[in-house]
């Protein structure tokens, strides 16, 4: 049954006398049931890939990387930066080796804020996760930040 012509039953139902059976426990329950009816039916598909329309786009500068984040002298070893509007941050554990993870904490996903005494710390809650694997060093988190893939080319940091 098409979702308009549940409406237009229940509608109908609903002006009904009380001697139809129809009770008002009954008509806010078909109502409800019509209004998931047409969510389901707005929310389907013309296709069934499962495609969520992001698959295949390229970054603005082609070929899979995006624009640079920051230098590589920018990084410092044993820290690192935090770069807000892209919520990653990316450190530099050891000399020459840079690494980046969701800058989201894994407790209640507030951004963290900074990187010092080779922790990636978070202002929420205290939570704090190592520089050279994203574990967690501390603070009510228990699972660590999702690793992110960067490359590093000409002196420049970009998300893979």
């Amino acid at each position: 049954m098409e979702p308009a012509s549940q409406v237009e039953e229940i509608e109908q139902s609903a002006t009904a006398a009380p001697e139809g059976g129809n009770t008002r426990r009954g008509v806010l329950i078909g109502v409800g049931l019509a209004g998931a009816a047409g969510v389901v039916a707005a929310c389907g598909g013309s296709d069934d890939s499962g495609d969520n329309g992001s698959a295949g786009q390229q970054s603005p500068t082609g070929g899979g990387g995006g624009a640079a984040l920051a230098q590589a002298s920018e990084i410092p070893v044993g820290g690192g930066k935090v770069f807000k509007d892209q919520k990653v941050v990316v450190v530099q554990p050891t000399q020459g080796t840079f690494k980046a993870f969701s800058a989201v904490c894994t407790h209640r996903s507030c951004p963290v804020d900074e990187v010092a005494g080779g922790t990636i710390n978070c202002p929420c809650h205290g939570s704090k996760f190592k520089i050279a694997d994203g574990s967690v060093a501390g603070g009510p988190a228990t699972k660590p930040l999702e690793e992110k893939q960067v490359t590093v080319a000409d002196g420049q940091i970009k998300l893979a």
